[in-house]
């Protein structure tokens, strides 16, 4: 579904981070999405380009990024919901909501460690 629409896994999910909990800083986005900073850095640059994030100077503190999604984002997010809710059935039909709501906590356990 991503590799159609030219985006990759890392960068759906800082989008998405961004667009549910924006706008964020972006240690706290790094931290929400489990991605490295390093490679956040890049991220931020490639959502930047396409439009679909901005990036502005924290008021407080000039050395920190403020990221939220643009309304380009919005409305790309938008278009790929309904795909992501089609595959998201369809899983939840072959393993069973219990079965990922299990694999779900034990990914939020290695994220919280």
């Amino acid at each position: 579904m991503l590799a159609a629409q030219n985006v990759t896994e890392q960068q759906w999910r800082v989008l998405r981070v961004v667009d549910e909990g924006g706008p964020l800083d972006a240690t706290e986005v790094a931290k929400r999405a489990s991605v490295l900073a390093p490679s956040l850095t890049r991220i931020i640059k490639t959502l930047e380009d396409r439009g679909f994030i901005q990036r502005r100077r924290a008021d407080d503190d000039g050395r920190r990024a403020v990221l939220s999604v643009t309304d380009g984002g919005k409305r790309f997010i938008a278009d790929i919901l309904p795909e992501q809710r089609r595959i998201y059935k369809a899983l939840e039909e072959q393993y069973g909501v219990e079965r990922i709501e299990t694999l779900l906590d034990l990914l939020e356990e290695f994220v919280d460690d």
